[in-house]
């Protein structure tokens, strides 16, 4: 299941402050901030499709991440390389390195992540 934007940007701020009151999330949005109705609103969205939960304290509910960040861009990434690149990673890679403009230095540092991640499976 995957998050509209306003809602990656919530999780976002969850991700970041770890375990955070509502009062929390909403000095963590930038200017102009939403209203405290619209955030509960998402904060309730995203809590059905099982991303956050939250625990009771008096008359306020403290947020927490049901899925970990890393997990979640995963399988974003991978629903990607599935929907845009026919289920290819070598397509996709192919593709960021020709357009991603990125600088020498910057294609030396992802060679590097790649001979190490290469001679990680070689053990």
């Amino acid at each position: 299941m995957s998050l509209s934007k306003k809602e990656e940007e919530l999780m976002e701020i969850i991700w970041n402050e770890g375990k955070p009151f509502m009062k929390d999330i909403i000095e963590a949005y930038r200017e102009p901030k939403p209203a405290t109705t619209t955030v509960a609103t998402l904060l309730k969205r995203i809590q059905e499709k099982g991303f956050v939960d939250y625990e009771i304290f008096g008359n306020s509910r403290r947020y927490f991440p049901l899925v970990k960040k890393e997990d979640y861009f995963s399988r974003q990434m991978k629903g990607l390389i599935k929907n845009f690149f026919g289920n290819s990673p070598l397509q996709f890679a192919s593709f960021f390195t020709s357009s991603a403009d990125l600088s020498e230095k910057e294609l030396e540092d992802l060679k590097k992540i790649v001979d190490t991640e290469i001679q990680k499976r070689k053990k």
